[in-house]
């Protein structure tokens, strides 16, 4: 004879065992809670139950600090519709802070450990301790820097220490931003590149500093033919035989080479540059990407096909594959953006210039083809 259940009473026991494991785990991180840094405030003391949770989500964070005062912070969680009502003129006051690169040396610095202000000035080449005290003065005071004693060493407050490693985390994530901010103010600067009047910018700039590339390859022993192709949409493909863009350098760096060659316009970048009549600035290949509509980029290395896609200078898609070959180089295919560059370009002055090439480099085959 079948026995009846009576869910309700099965239910009823199993929501009081779900409570006590909930009490249970809840004293569990109560007892942990020893091995934080005792600065923490209790606000950070959060539940991780499901429903500490809104419908924007949560972060959560943790981690270990193995300096001269470790740290060890148990798991932690901020809801993200609080981070939202943060107030605003209070963040970017902190921001504002940070916001300088010698006090974020300074900081960085002593994260390492205590040091003088001489050590400081030291190790950070500042030159003089007048500099270092313009610094520490304000660090002191906002609480993010503290001193043993007048003339003592310099540290980071420990309750101070988390936050910055998750401040400076972030900035790891945003820091490619900082090149797309330079791209944008090149777009508004095209002058100081291209020379002429906004009416009368010439796109074949941008071509040549793309040509000079595969040029400088050849020179290095690697490239033996060249291929420009005009398009019927106002772009421009360069395709040479060379080795092709490196793909990766060392191992977790962060961006590849070639998105670093396409965004970084600084003195380390090590694309060719070639400076227009009237301009004051050189133009490189982040130059002609961010002063093209769209721009990608194909290697062909290590037996296979790469490609990136940019706009305006700024990433469309990570470095992927597409393809296998057994062949090496780079093609770089760009539309100058018609909102600065007008003009088409020149065919005329195209093979004018692939036969100044040609003269001087007579075992470099360039080819043009429409």
């Amino acid at each position: 004879m079948a026995t009846t259940r009576d869910y309700g009473v099965e239910l009823d026991s199993l929501a009081g065992e779900v409570n006590e494991l909930k009490q249970l785990l809840l004293q569990f991180i109560g007892a942990r809670s020893a091995n934080k840094p005792s600065q923490l405030s209790e606000s950070r003391k959060e539940s991780f139950l499901p429903d500490a949770i809104d419908d924007l989500g949560a972060i959560f964070y943790s981690g270990q600090h193995r300096g001269t005062n470790g740290f060890r912070w148990e798991p932690q969680q901020r809801r993200i519709s609080k981070l939202l009502e943060l107030d605003s003129d209070k963040g970017a006051k902190v921001l504002a802070a940070l916001g300088n690169k010698q006090r974020l040396d300074i900081l960085t610095t002593v994260l390492r450990g205590p040091l003088t202000g001489t050590e400081i000035v030291e190790q950070l080449n500042m030159g003089t301790t007048g500099q270092l005290y313009h610094h520490t003065k304000a660090l002191l005071g906002a609480d993010l820097l503290v001193q043993e004693e007048r003339g003592g060493r310099y540290s980071l407050p420990p309750h101070r220490t988390l936050p910055l490693l998750l401040l400076l985390s972030a900035i790891s994530d945003l820091v490619d931003t900082s090149n797309y901010i330079e791209l944008s103010e090149a777009r508004n600067q095209a002058s100081s590149y291209l020379g002429e009047s906004s009416e009368n910018y010439d796109p074949n700039h941008l071509l040549w500093a793309v040509l000079e590339n595969s040029v400088l390859e050849h020179e290095a022993g690697y490239c033996s033919e060249v291929t420009i192709i005009l398009q019927n949409d106002r772009s421009v493909t360069v395709a040479d035989n060379g080795r092709g863009i490196p793909i990766q350098a060392l191992s977790n760096s962060t961006p590849p080479p070639l998105q670093s060659i396409f965004t970084e316009i600084g003195r380390f970048n090590k694309s060719a540059t070639i400076v227009a009549p009237g301009g004051i600035k050189g133009i490189n290949m982040p130059i002609v990407n961010a002063l093209s509509e769209r721009l990608s980029v194909e290697v062909r290395r290590e037996g296979k096909v790469f490609r990136q896609d940019f706009k305006h200078g700024i990433p469309q898609s990570e470095l992927h594959v597409i393809g296998v070959t057994k062949e090496t180089g780079t093609s770089v295919t760009f539309k100058p953006d018609q909102e600065i560059i007008v003009a088409s370009f020149d065919r005329e002055q195209l093979m004018n210039r692939v036969a100044e090439y040609q003269g001087s480099f007579p075992n470099l085959r360039i080819s043009v083809l429409e």
